[in-house]
């Protein structure tokens, strides 16, 4: 062990006895809590001693107490969102989101809350919303980001060209230094310490013409300290100054903010415009009009998104009126205003979710832009700066032409109506020559954006990435103010160092350089990240999606809803891989305690596969963990159980046990086996079928009725055949009743699924392997195969690829997949579905969701008269994660999150429809009803159309 580990060693064990004690809330000095929080969502690294979650004011300020007598530094934390290097620490990380993120109250009289620092902002704008009123700052991480963190960084959003910025929005804080003072910072010095308040006062009166000459009236100035907000005309506006300062200066225990009121209606204009240098030349001739919004994005970032204007790049032009009629004059006064800048094309959308749906695309825009066209990787570091609005054309032609000397590329796209652009580059951040390439890149960068009058952070703060060059921008008399202004606040310099001032290089701390030089072994091919398990890792750029608190119609993550830890989020789990690739705080590699624990409750639901915007796939992750970790070892009880469940079943059908195993799971012995399977005691075990699929359709014999329409493979899944025989079924009689010639395979076929989710790689890979022998004449002919169990659906399309990337055959059955609804639609076009004309409630399996999409099948609902949409989330049994032991509160709580209510509110007669074995089974046993697979309904309604009085389905 060297020397400076020793001593970081003595020093941790020390803090922790001494903070144990004083802070009512966790103290958390092991390597897995450290490894959390080492990122934020920039490019850079910094290892933490500890992490506290104070409960309370007085918390915070004993851990300050105990960190300035050891003399530790110390980070304020919130959502972890910053993109500038801020939000990663040194010393003590105090994280705000566990306990501190309370809504203290709602003033709708004076237009103002209280909150704490660690409150997500949808909180509060969910409850301001209750009174007709908003907080106007809304980044697009308005889902996940906390007014603590908004306040440190000045954060804004799409709406700022309305209501401003985070400090247009502050009317007081509360703050604790460093030192321990407590001070309330509002207008004028009042509240403060004497001697902080005697010392902004003679910097503001020595300084008077410094501050009211270097400081550019820009409305996105985000760079160094606000100090102009201390001028006597400015109405000396300690909180103001105060805002922005990247938790250098002082940590916020409570804030009150100012609302603002929400137009009851609103209205999208698209305007489409040639390039994005047409487009920024256009935005400032809108302002005028009083838009929310004037946002700008090209092609090269989104692609062609259908049902846009034509052009190569858009503006979002939002407004806002007492009525709809209101807002859609707005709208269409501003679509007259924006002629004269040469639209290619227009839109306007009045109905919410259209515009949500496209706002959607906006907000996923970090994600999206971190993965270029072609599946290179693009980073920020110049993701936010701003100019006047009236010069943003001219400077993203200077911009283009600068990447293009740099051979660099990136998609621009952002707050046009505020000259604030978001941009991602592919700079080479992994190599040595790249990592000064970039370096002089970021030099030229920042005198260009001076040279166009403006600020080298528009939004997001400096941090790492920007704060070396803050003497260009300000000159060094004001950065040496800024340094005055720091010491004023924090003379020990003990809150978050390295950032604004005396800061590091902004090449320093890259969280790229701990990674291996060089691929590791894995199972998986990982094509879309070039064969490395490290750049599939590095996908998560900290935009922190999967810490999203409200619910949607997406299913991303369902355990960290549930347990509100960022260890069981899905960037909490790559952040903890990412460490075991480093090895210097996670150590043990793929054997790693902190990794297993984390990946435990991870439902394996491939919810991030789609709903993270830059498609990190958990599932895949922890299966690859799971393999190397439980190499040449026995594995848990449940992985060999729940596992080769495929194998258990078929040999239970060989010798016809099922009345046997159904009669003992009704005894004291299914305890027993429950226990020494490592299932879950209070789960029932399904009822096993008497008779399972395939043995009914060879039963049917060579005369059975064939169609003479296009022949499919229905694939006879494990599922399906040994535990809902009756799906399979159904889905034959109506794919022979729409005219398809139905064919099974011959001998036993099997996905690999449950190997594959408990991280059996090689056997899952045997077992492919013969599938796709079995298969082989069904490919060679181009059958189309059809899937029932969405599970296994999509393990054939993506799992198999993966696990045999070197055979063709692999690709070809993941190209013949079909869902069920699906062929349906693609090779019976004509068919009529018989009407069953009644109200729908259920849940769309995850795998469905993540990998398959459900469009198909809300058209087919849509057709066969079954109206209403199905729930989001996930289920919650998720394979075989509910039925393991110890997984059985987060399975249930899962449920209830969204599932369970919906069957609650389903309307009477409501058709409840599960398409998932899984999904059906948790309904049936937490909800006490039946569920059914949509092939079955609509079975049931053919029997009924073809029978008037048949027996009943239920």
């Amino acid at each position: 062990m060297a020397d400076h580990e020793r001593r970081d060693g003595d020093l941790s064990r020390a803090l922790a006895r001494a903070l144990r004690p004083v802070v009512r809330g966790e103290v958390a000095f092991d390597a897995g809590s450290r490894a959390l929080v080492t990122m934020d969502a920039s490019n850079y690294r910094r290892v933490p001693l500890g992490v506290v979650a104070p409960r309370d004011a007085d918390d915070v300020a004993a851990a300050l107490a105990v960190c300035r007598a050891h003399g530790v530094p110390v980070v304020p934390r919130g959502g972890g969102t910053s993109v500038a290097g801020q939000a990663t620490g040194e010393g003590v990380v105090l994280d705000f989101t566990r306990h501190m993120n309370t809504l203290v109250r709602v003033d709708p009289e004076a237009r103002t809350a209280v909150v704490q620092p660690g409150l997500v902002l949808d909180g509060l704008r969910a409850a301001a919303a209750a009174h007709g009123l908003t907080f106007g700052p809304d980044p697009s991480t308005h889902g996940r980001c906390t007014l603590g963190g908004m306040i440190g960084n000045n954060a804004c959003g799409s709406h700022s060209v309305a209501w401003g910025t985070t400090a247009d929005n502050v009317c007081a804080l509360e703050v604790l230094t460093y030192g321990g003072e407590h001070a309330r910072l509002s207008r004028g010095t009042e509240g403060l310490p004497p001697r902080l308040a005697d010392g902004l006062r003679a910097l503001t009166a020595e300084n008077l013409a410094l501050l009211r000459t270097r400081f550019p009236r820009l409305p996105r100035r985000i760079s160094g300290y606000a100090l102009d907000a201390l001028l006597p005309e400015r109405g000396t506006d300690v909180a103001r100054a105060f805002t922005g300062g990247e938790g250098t200066l002082g940590v916020v225990t409570e804030a009150t903010v100012r609302l603002v009121e929400a137009p009851p209606a609103r209205a999208l204009v698209v305007l489409g415009y040639p390039d994005e240098g047409a487009a920024a030349d256009a935005a400032p001739s809108l302002l005028p009009h009083g838009p929310l919004t004037v946002e700008g994005m090209a092609t090269d970032l989104v692609g062609r998104v259908a049902g846009l204007p034509e052009g190569g790049a858009w503006l979002f032009a939002e407004v806002g009126g007492a009525t709809p009629a209101e807002a859609a004059d707005r709208a269409a006064a501003l679509v007259r205003a924006a002629r004269d800048g040469g639209p290619t094309g227009h839109l306007v959308l009045t109905e919410p979710g259209a515009q949500h749906a496209l706002w959607r695309v906006r907000e996923d825009a970090a994600g999206f832009a971190t993965r270029l066209p072609d599946g290179g990787e693009a980073w920020p570091g110049w993701e936010d700066c701003a100019v006047p609005p009236e010069r943003l054309g001219a400077y993203l032609r200077d911009f283009r032409a600068l990447l293009g000397r740099y051979g660099l590329r990136g998609a621009p796209y952002g707050h046009f109506g505020d000259g604030c652009v978001h941009v991602r580059l592919d700079v080479d951040l992994l190599t040595s020559e790249g990592v000064r390439r970039y370096r002089r890149f970021s030099g030229d960068m920042a005198d260009l954006v001076v040279a166009h009058g403006g600020s080298l952070s528009g939004e997001h703060g400096d941090g790492q990435a920007r704060a070396e060059l803050l003497p260009r921008m300000y000159g060094p008399q004001a950065v040496a103010l800024f340094e005055r202004f720091k010491d004023l606040w924090d003379p020990l310099g003990g809150l978050n160092p390295g950032m604004v001032v005396r800061p590091y290089p902004l090449d320093a701390n890259l969280r790229f350089a701990v990674l291996p030089g060089k691929p590791v072994d894995v199972e998986f091919g990982y094509r879309d990240d070039g064969g490395d398990f490290g750049a599939a890792v590095r996908r998560c750029v900290g935009v922190a999606k999967c810490r999203q608190t409200t619910v949607d119609t997406g299913v991303m993550c369902p355990s960290y809803r549930v347990t509100g830890e960022e260890r069981h989020s899905t960037r909490g789990r790559a952040r903890l891989l990412h460490e075991m690739l480093a090895g210097e705080v996670v150590t043990g590699g793929w054997r790693s305690q902190e990794v297993r624990e984390a990946l435990d409750l991870c439902l394996a639901c491939k919810g991030c596969r789609s709903d993270c915007p830059v498609g990190v796939d958990m599932a895949t992750y922890k299966a690859e963990f799971l393999h190397h970790h439980y190499a040449g070892r026995v594995r848990p009880a449940a992985h060999y159980a729940l596992g080769w469940l495929p194998l258990w079943l078929r040999a239970a059908a060989a010798v016809r046990a099922a009345p046997v195993l159904n009669a003992a799971a009704r005894t004291p012995l299914a305890a027993l086996a429950k226990r020494l399977g490592g299932l879950a005691a209070d789960r029932t075990i399904p009822e096993l079928p008497g008779e399972p699929f395939t043995r009914w359709w060879r039963a049917r014999g060579p005369g059975r009725p064939a169609g003479d329409g296009v022949p499919v493979v229905l694939w006879p899944d494990t599922f399906t055949t040994h535990l809902s025989p009756e799906t399979g079924r159904a889905a034959v009689a109506v794919l022979e009743d729409a005219g398809l010639r139905v064919i099974v395979p011959p001998r036993p076929v099997c996905c690999g699924l449950t190997w594959v989710s408990t991280g059996q790689l090689t056997r899952a890979r045997a077992v492919l392997r013969r599938t796709l022998d079995v298969m082989a004449p069904a490919l060679a002919a181009g059958l189309p195969v059809v899937g029932l169990e969405p599970s296994c659906t999509a393990a054939l399309r993506t799992d198999l690829p993966e696990l045999l990337p070197d055979d063709p055959r692999a690709a070809r059955l993941a190209a013949a997949v079909r869902t069920f609804a699906r062929a349906v639609e693609e090779y019976a076009p004509h068919w009529t579905p018989p009407r069953v004309g009644r109200p729908v409630a259920g849940q769309t399996h995850c795998h469905q969701h993540a990998v398959l999409g459900d469009a198909a099948e809300r058209r087919l609902r849509e057709k066969a008269g079954l109206t209403g949409p199905l729930s989001g989330g996930c289920c919650g049994l998720a394979g075989d994660f509910g039925f393991t032991r110890g997984h059985e509160e987060v399975s249930r709580a899962c449920a209830e999150e969204q599932l369970l209510p919906s069957l609650r509110q389903a309307p009477e007669g409501a058709e409840i429809l599960a398409d998932g074995f899984s999904c059906r089974t948790q309904i049936g046993q937490l909800a006490g009803v039946r569920a059914w697979h949509l092939a079955e309904v609509l079975a049931q309604a053919l029997r009924e159309r073809n029978d008037p009085a048949p027996p009943g389905r239920k």
